[in-house]
Parts: C-alpha cells; structure tokens; sequence
C-alpha cells in the first residue's frame, strides 16, 4: 500500500522525523515527565501531523494536481461534512460524552476493585495539592475546588485543548484516515490507531501516561490510541468532518485527569490498568466504538489525495 503512495511516505516521514526532532531536548537533558518543558515539548509535537499534511498538499501540487484549495479542503476534512447539523450534533456528542466516558471509565475500574477512590477527603488531589504549594492553603476548600476542576474540565477545557488537538487530527484523522480506506474500513482504523500510537514514542518511551511502566508505557498506549483512534474515527468518517474528532481529542486531553481528583492517596490509582487510558478504559472505547459502527455505519470517504 505505502509503495503505491509516496504521499504517505511523505506524511509519515514529516510528522515522525519532526516530533523526534522537537522531542530532542528532553532526550537530551533526561528531562522528567510532568515538567514544563516536556509538556510543551508534547504540545509542539501535536502540530506535525498538520505540518505533514501540508507538505503532501505542496507535493502533490508539484505533480499537478488540479483541486483547489476549497476542494482539498473537503476532502481533509476541514468542511462541515455533507450536513452541518450532524456536525454540530457530532461536535456537541464529543464535547460532553468523551468526559461522560471518562466517568464510566472511572466507575467501572472502582467496580472491578481495580481504582480506590475518595469521595470524601480527595486526597489524592488534596496530596497534589500540598506538593504544588508547600506551606501555603487553598484559596478555597478542596471540595470546592474538585467542583470548580470539574465545570472547568467539562465547559471550558475542551475549546481550548482542542486548538492543539487540530494540529493531531488533521493529520490522522482529517488526511491519514480516509487515504487508508481502500483497506476496508476496519483496517484502515487499526493501522492508523498504530500509526497513531507509534507517533508518541518520543514521549511514551520514557513513561509518559504511564509511569510505572517506564518505556514499556510506549506499546501500552498504542493499545489506547487503536481504540481511542477507532472511536475519533467514527466521528471523522460518519460526520464527513474532522472537526467532531478534534473536540472528541480536546475534551478526552481535559478530562482524562479526573481520576486524580477523586483517587485514594493511600492506594494511588495504577494508571495502566485503571481509568480511561488504561486496560479499563480502552475496552470501553473499543466496545462503544464497535457499537457505532454497527448501528451507525459510515459511508467511505475519497481518498485525500485522489481527485
């Protein structure tokens, strides 16, 4: 497939050679995770997708191609799709429901006895808390807070985390996705959700979601990305947009650390295992995802690069 289409060499080399390329200084310096420097060494690394798309726009002009810029548009996504009410109903669906995900995710590991959780102090958060400001309090109490994480996370976070997260899925979502549909749909997911997954390395091999593996956190979260990746997918192929995807990924970036707000200090939560990025969470997604597909079937898209 990839010898056929040397746009796809192209993208790939474009958005994996630049994210190890803005990973370097925190190779180089050892820099641990949570840092400033290695979350916006993250944020920069979410905009080389849309940096290899445009350079496959710029080869394929080179080679010809007749489509204007509105028709390219289109066909990555950028549009809103052959209906602007599904796509608004899409983007409403994403906005609110991956948060309500996240919340099932976190209900259902506590059920399953894999999450402890603390609904009364918070003191997990309440410990993250004394760690951030040392000798100083709150300005209100941790309950309030926890409440005002909360409206934040579902109101607000989404908008804003979703200008990053354009960067990702215009390029895995908006041009990857549909050019690998002549697989049949299903293939096409998997080995984008791989693609996807592998994309992360340079953050993922020194443990980033995943810190009590080390760098086996990295094949762990391709497991994440196959079945987050399937369910973006879905708003990406049924809406004929990519804009429900890049909310669907805005809102799951602000909301995946709830369960730091209401874990148990005294028995941390495993985050492999628990939550949604975890064992737990990707077989919600995967079953929600196979859900949609099946009551709501997409059609396939043309191929961004066929005219």
């Amino acid at each position: 497939m990839l010898r056929r289409f040397p746009d796809l060499w192209l993208f790939l080399l474009v958005a994996f050679g630049l994210s190890w390329l803005f990973a370097l200084p925190i190779w180089l310096s050892d820099e641990p995770t949570g840092t400033f420097v290695f979350t916006l060494v993250g944020v920069a690394m979410m905009f080389t997708p849309t940096l290899g798309v445009l350079a496959v726009r710029l080869y394929d002009r080179r080679l010809g191609d007749p489509s204007t810029g509105r028709e390219w548009a289109v066909r990555t996504g950028l549009s809103a799709g052959g209906s602007r009410g599904r796509v608004f109903a899409l983007v409403a669906l994403a906005w609110f429901g991956i948060p309500a995900l996240v919340v099932a995710a976190i209900a259902l590991s506590a059920a399953l006895g894999l999450l402890s959780l603390d609904l009364r102090e918070f003191s997990l958060f309440r410990e993250s808390l004394a760690a951030a400001t040392p000798g100083g309090t709150p300005p209100m109490g941790v309950g309030l807070l926890v409440a005002a994480q909360v409206v934040a996370i579902v109101l607000v976070a989404p908008l804003i985390n979703s200008v990053a997260a354009f960067g990702e899925e215009w390029g895995w979502r908006g041009w990857l996705l549909p050019r690998l549909t002549p697989l049949g749909t299903w293939r096409a997911l998997l080995v984008s959700g791989v693609i996807w997954g592998l994309w992360h390395f340079p953050l993922t091999l020194r443990g980033y979601n995943y810190p009590e593996l080390g760098a086996w956190a990295a094949p762990m979260f391709i497991v994440f990305c196959v079945a987050f990746g399937a369910l973006l997918g879905w708003l990406r192929l049924y809406s004929g947009s990519v804009w429900p995807a890049v909310v669907g990924h805005g809102s799951l970036n602000s909301s995946a650390g709830l369960m730091l707000l209401v874990g148990d200090a005294a028995d941390p939560p495993v985050f492999a295992v628990a939550g949604i990025t975890g064992l737990v969470g990707s077989a919600l997604l995967a079953v929600v995802s196979a859900l949609l597909f099946k009551y709501r079937p997409v059609e396939r898209p043309v191929p961004a690069a066929v005219a």
